[in-house]
């Protein structure tokens, strides 16, 4: 369709929307006019949408369709309201799956993740979402991770990344490190092997040196949810307490940090970490020791995994003196003390910290309350758990009386008088390890020299690309074996040397993609003039689970990079919203084998009115919880089938209405039949639209009106549903409409308020309406401010406090006038039946109640 195209050169619209058609046809038109791509050198004001961006595992699913699509509504209508908008895709390539599936299937981690890609953008585009094409990236690609091997070493040379010595998972038969995720009940996920804990020397990035900085940003995100920053908040875990040492019976000390010095009084043992000094000292001559410490090293390797794992112990036969009462305290060793945490080693107060309760339940040690509700409560025993709540100070000699706020400036003063201890501000937030034992990942800018060290690689020999002829065949990281690829000479001293084998954290990409679709000059990571037209995000969109790693490694890479000089942004997303998830019903039967349930697809059923049956043996099947989709549990609905259905403007008109978009959103096939229906049905009103038609309405034009500010403000709130009910709405008074220019205008109107969301069959309609150009590049349609306010009002008139008549009426009509067309309503006649009111009761603007 051309501009130049008028109604009477179009022949009369099909009865039916052709979704298919449709769809086709303006993905194709908007590709070749390359509709929505971002122009670097505009002069409009500029508007950043984006969503995270997709691990490409094969296929997208109907969570991946609500997310793209919320973005997608909020950048078509920035667009129509005059901003230049960047909305790119690109693909979150490197991970664990890809060699999962070299190791399973005999493929090339890059082939599978590429031809993945392929399938994935081609499901994207068939929805039809306004997304800038020639700004698409893969991580997995050189002209990607070669930027950022030399953001890397810019961060190196500015100090903020170091290698050191670390604990990690060590699976012994897959040869590889675990996540924390991948230890399941201590053993390897896919080998099964009892997984141990070694020291391996790590690559970290010096996040704590931005903490305070992170959690005070945290303070200028007015615009994220509240939940995430307290998230974050805890994360960064800023705590002042009180650092100090315990004298002990073999002539040494042990130094211990605690947030909660008021409870030295409840102290009943001590604890180190398998790997801390005084265990490794015991275990040189005790074998029941080194087994103990053997035991704790299948364990995990962070305080959250410990939290739930049983706690055991090994008495070392060494006490620690308290520093107030004398008393001696035995010392243990603990699986769950970590080395990298704090000191290594911990004052157990079992009374007021769950896992040291749990401890010395199982070694019958004392438990001792120190902090209760009320001083009466002093003596109350505990009800099977440890109080870690406010309160005040009991059985604690001089801090007997005293708030916990009070106990902890006493104590930290007294150890501080004594020499004996010192205050301290402390972090939960650890250095960002980012060393990965694994093929498919950035490779690691550096290089072993036995003579020169570790040295950088120059920036003239980046990007540092991995070795296509790798084997999956064999247990391990692929680059360690890899006949000539670690094999390179020393940039410094020219001698043979090796390369760096570990490659990055795939967190580290996902850290400054946004910078990339920003700026994409190809001798450098990006421009920082560019970055500072487009950045921050405005509107960043994704889920809950991200809310922590992601969004926290993002702001510190951001804040990094600022730290550098390299830009001149420090929060990357002004505008955060973590969308609900699409859930599903589950069908199921018991297999009367093994008693486990056999999980069946949403398209294997049929439902009747009291139940499923499965199609193929119309035997009934159980209807389970609504639930997260899962492949698992087959409850997963394919976007394709649906677009080849229903059309993909009908899937995305259901993503947005009724739930609230940051709740969980049930699938029901109910739901996206009534929203194809509702793309027919406005497909018809359009069709009614009569350019020479004459006459007004002014209630009609009021409304329409009034929707187009509303639904302005509920797209820039995110608001979708509430959005999508005011269209219902309007569409409503448009069919009941009396024919006018009015109502036409009303028509065009609804067209351009639902071309964000249904932007193939606003495309359709407004050419075939004999419109110019396309809707995609239309303006929002404008608002008259006074049709925003009423000027007639709806009066509802009751008898004896029953709703019988309503009227419109002018604004602000005086209270006589309203008694008297009240009366005068037939209907009160008919019930007053010729007697006159008892008393009538007039609230202007609102209801006259006549009291018969």
């Amino acid at each position: 369709m051309t501009a130049e195209t008028s109604a009477e050169q179009n022949p009369p619209a099909p009865e039916r929307f052709d979704a298919a058609a449709a769809d086709a046809r303006w993905q194709a038109v908007w590709a070749e006019r390359q509709c929505f791509r971002a122009d670097d050198a505009s002069a409009k004001p500029r508007s950043f949408v984006l969503e995270m961006f997709p691990y490409p595992s094969g296929r997208i699913h109907i969570g991946h369709v609500r997310n793209y699509t919320m973005g997608d509504v909020l950048a078509r209508a920035k667009r129509m309201q005059g901003f230049e908008v960047l909305h790119p895709m690109g693909w979150d390539a490197f991970g664990m799956p890809a060699e999962n599936a070299a190791m399973e299937k005999g493929v090339h981690p890059g082939g599978w993740t590429r031809q993945n890609i392929a399938t994935m953008k081609s499901q994207l585009q068939r929805l039809g979402f306004a997304l800038d094409w020639s700004r698409e990236l893969a991580t997995c690609e050189p002209d990607y991770y070669g930027h950022e091997q030399a953001l890397f070493l810019d961060l190196y040379a500015a100090g903020l990344v170091y290698r050191k010595e670390s604990a990690v998972n060590w699976d012994p038969v897959d040869m590889t490190v675990l996540a924390n995720e991948q230890v399941i009940d201590g053993r390897g996920w896919r080998s099964g092997a009892l997984v141990e804990k070694r020291k391996l020397n790590q690559w970290f990035l010096k996040i704590t040196q931005f903490a305070d900085d992170l959690l005070t940003g945290l303070g200028s995100l007015d615009k994220w949810p509240e939940k995430v920053r307290l998230m974050q908040e805890n994360w960064i875990g800023k705590s002042q307490g009180l650092q100090f040492r315990f004298d002990l019976s073999n002539g040494g000390s042990v130094e211990v940090y605690s947030t909660r010095p008021d409870t030295i009084f409840g102290a009943t043992f001590v604890a180190v970490a398998a790997d801390h000094p005084i265990a490794q000292g015991v275990a040189s001559g005790n074998a029941a020791a080194q087994d103990f410490i053997a035991l704790c090293k299948q364990g995990g390797t962070t305080a959250a995994e410990l939290e739930t794992a049983e706690k055991l112990g090994f008495d070392t036969g060494i006490t620690a003196k308290h520093p107030f009462t004398g008393a001696d305290l035995p010392v243990y060793i603990a699986n769950f003390v970590l080395m990298d945490y704090g000191t290594g080693a911990i004052m157990a107060v079992p009374g007021h910290d769950q896992r040291d309760f749990d401890f010395a339940t199982k070694y019958g040690l004392p438990i001792v309350r120190v902090v209760a509700a009320h001083a009466d409560d002093a003596d109350r025993p505990f009800a099977g758990e440890a109080e870690a709540g406010d309160g005040v100070i009991v059985n604690s000699g001089f801090l007997d009386g005293m708030t916990v706020a009070e106990g902890k400036a006493a104590v930290i003063a007294r150890a501080e008088a004594g020499g004996w201890g010192q205050g301290q501000t402390v972090w939960r937030l650890r250095d960002w390890g980012v060393s990965r034992q694994r093929y498919w990942g950035t490779p690691i800018p550096f290089i072993h020299c036995e003579i020169c060290g570790v040295v950088p690689v120059p920036k003239k020999h980046l990007p540092v690309t991995l070795p296509e002829d790798v084997s999956f065949d064999v247990p391990g990281n692929p680059l360690d074996r890899h006949p000539t690829w670690k094999h390179v000479d020393c940039p410094q001293c020219g001698k043979p040397a090796r390369r760096e084998t570990d490659t990055l954290d795939t967190f580290v990409d996902s850290s400054w993609y946004f910078l990339r679709f920003a700026s994409q000059p190809a001798d450098r990571p990006f421009d920082p003039a560019e970055i500072a037209r487009w950045l921050p995000v405005e509107q960043y969109i994704g889920g809950i689970e991200h809310a922590i790693l992601h969004l926290l490694y993002a702001r510190f890479w951001t804040r990094a990079l600022a730290h550098i000089g390299l830009i001149d942004v420090q929060e990357p997303f002004a505008s955060l919203f973590t969308q609900g998830m699409v859930t599903h019903e589950t069908y199921s039967r018991i297999d009367p084998a093994n008693g486990q349930p056999v999980w069946f697809a949403p398209g294997e059923i049929e439902r009747g009115g009291e139940g499923a049956v499965l199609k193929a043996d119309g035997q009934p099947v159980e209807i389970g919880r609504v639930i997260k989709m899962s492949k698992s549990k087959k409850n997963v609905v394919d976007p394709d089938e649906i677009v080849a259905t229903y059309g993909a403007d009908a899937i995305r008109w259901f993503m947005l209405s009724d739930s609230p978009p940051e709740r969980d959103l049930p699938w029901s096939e109910a739901g996206i039949e009534g929203c194809a229906r509702f793309v027919q049905r406005l497909w018809r009103l359009f069709g009614q639209f009569d350019a020479a038609a004459t006459g007004e309405d002014k209630a009609l034009a009021r409304k329409t009106h009034q929707t187009i500010a509303a639904v302005a403000d509920d797209i820039a709130a995110l608001s979708f549903n509430k959005a999508v009910a005011r269209i219902y709405e309007l569409t409503n008074a448009t069919e009941k409409a009396a024919p006018s220019a009015s109502r036409s205008a009303a028509i065009r109107t609804l067209l351009l308020l639902v071309a964000p969301m249904m932007p193939h069959l606003a495309e359709e309609a407004w050419a075939a309406l004999g419109q110019e150009g396309l809707i995609a590049e239309a303006a929002w349609p404008a608002v008259d401010p006074a049709l925003l306010v009423d000027d007639e009002v709806t009066i509802a008139v009751q008898v004896n406090g029953k709703l019988r008549d309503t009227l419109t009426v002018a604004k602000g009509l005086d209270k006589a006038a309203l008694e008297a067309l009240a009366l005068a309503s037939g209907k009160v006649q008919a019930m007053l039946a010729g007697a006159a009111p008892k008393k009538v009761i007039v609230v202007p603007d609102r209801l006259v109640n006549v009291v018969a």
